[in-house]
This record gives structure tokens, sequence and C-alpha cells, in this order.
């Protein structure tokens, strides 16, 4: 995304010391998306009153399929001889992931028979990040091979807050029971479709949102490096189960009778948390 032109071999370079890195299980890869702002040299300039809800992520590469295809023909060259995770950005409807996994599994035929080192295993997967596919999660769950949320986007868009305007950015708290009510929902099915569910934002960055995912049932948690050190000293010292026999009754009080955020600190005081 730093190029003047667009790359070609570079973003299988790119991603195999990533896939190198060691890690108890395969890490999610998926086709590039640029943020809302960003203006890309090599692509069509397209000037969108809302960017954030506009031309991006899926939605580019299902109009534009050549460049889809070379992301995910770079990915595959990257993952030869590992285990490969390939995960679409911004699904909105299970039609738009079935059109990405049939590109995803024509380039993947092809992969297998001109190159002798294909992945091991290929796991395609969605971001859950558009409310509109909360709704359609037990179909959905039937074809992917897991699913990440996407909290950041996700929380914007159910609460029509941009993330980017302090006047509304912090008028509503990402731990209050709807929020907290839907994580629940995403990770109970995909649990019961025997489907792995991660969580990838800035909540998951924070030792006290962390605490909360584990306690929802989250098991796999994708945060920036800054984030590692603090969240792994909590979890260390976290008894689990008890994290969750704590939160379910709070899930199921009347929204805004409780504040779900200082339970949880209370609940990290008393254990000993670091947060």
């Amino acid at each position: 995304m730093v190029g003047q032109a667009l790359p070609h071999q570079r973003p299988a370079r790119a991603v195999s010391p990533v896939l190198d890195a060691p890690a108890r299980s395969p890490s999610p890869s998926g086709p590039w998306t640029s943020a809302a702002t960003r203006r890309l040299p090599y692509m069509e300039t397209v000037i969108e009153e809302n960017p954030a809800l506009g031309w991006r992520a899926i939605r580019l590469g299902l109009d534009r399929p050549g460049l889809l295809r070379g992301q995910i023909r770079a990915l595959l060259r990257a993952g030869g001889g590992r285990a490969l995770r390939i995960m679409f950005p911004m699904i909105s409807e299970v039609a738009e992931f079935d059109a990405a996994k049939k590109h995803c599994r024509a380039r993947t035929d092809l992969s297998a028979s001109a190159r002798p080192c294909a992945p091991e295993r290929i796991d395609v997967g969605t971001m859950v990040e558009v409310p509109a596919l909360l709704y359609q999660l037990d179909e959905l769950l039937k074809k992917v091979d897991f699913v990440s949320v996407g909290s950041n986007d996700l929380f914007q868009f159910l609460f029509a807050v941009d993330r980017g305007n302090a006047k509304v950015s912090e008028r509503f708290d990402t731990m209050s029971a709807p929020i907290m009510r839907v994580l629940r929902e995403i990770v109970q099915k995909a649990n019961a479709a025997n489907k792995s569910a991660s969580l990838c934002g800035e909540m998951a960055a924070k030792p006290l949102g962390a605490l909360a995912l584990i306690a929802l049932g989250y098991r796999s948690l994708s945060m920036s490096a800054t984030g590692h050190g603090p969240v792994k000293a909590m979890i260390l010292d976290l008894d689990a189960k008890k994290a969750e026999a704590m939160m379910l009754p709070l899930l199921d009080a009347p929204s805004g009778s409780v504040s779900i955020r200082e339970k949880l600190t209370e609940f990290a005081e008393a254990e000993g948390l670091s947060l």
C-alpha cells in the first residue's frame, strides 16, 4: 500500500515472514484492504461522502477480480508447505463470501496443479464487522472455517458513531450490554457450529477489554504489539471460569441497570488482576 505501482510478487515476500513466525496456530491472512481515507496512487480515486461505508475491502475486490485473484495468489505462494487461513473483510451478505471463496477455490486449484509446494491446509473465513451479517450467522457458519470479529468497525456501525469524531466517539460504552450481547451471540453460535471465533480490535489490546472477551467465551484475540505484555500478564492470573460465571448474569440484566465496566473492574481488583 506504500508503493507507487500495483504490487505483483512483493505481497508473497511480505506475507512469508508473518506465516513463518512461531505461533501456536496459523494467523489469519487476507486480501489487503486500505483504510477508508487512504488514497492509493495506482487505484482509481473515488471521492465518497462516507468512505467507511463505501467502496473498499471485499467490495473493491469483487468489483476488481483481477486484483483479488492476485492477492489470493500471493497468499497461496507465501503459504506453501504451511497451514494457511484466508480471511475476507467487510462481508455484508453470505453471497459476497460465496463469491470471494469461489475466486479463492479457483486460485487454489490452479496453484495445486502448477506448483509442487502448495499450502498443507487452507481455511477460509470472514470478518464479522457489518451488522447485517449478525442476522446471517447460522447460514454463514455452515460455509466458513472460522470467523473473526472486527470490533472497531462493528462497534461504530452498531452505534452509528464515527470513531474519529471526538464529539461522539466516547458517547457510548463499548462494554455496554448491547455490545456484550452481540459478542456473546457470535461466539456462542460459532462454538455450536464447531467453528473458531476470534476478535481483532482495540478492545482486545486492553486488559479490561480482554477480560470481558474471555468472560464471554473468546479464546483467540488479535491486538497490536504494545498490548501483548499487559494482556498476557492479566490472563496468566485469570480464572476464566470464574470470569464467565460473573459475566453471564450481567448480560441478562436490563440494559443500563448495571455498569458492566464497573463490575469487571471490581472483579479484577478482587482477583488481584493487573489492569
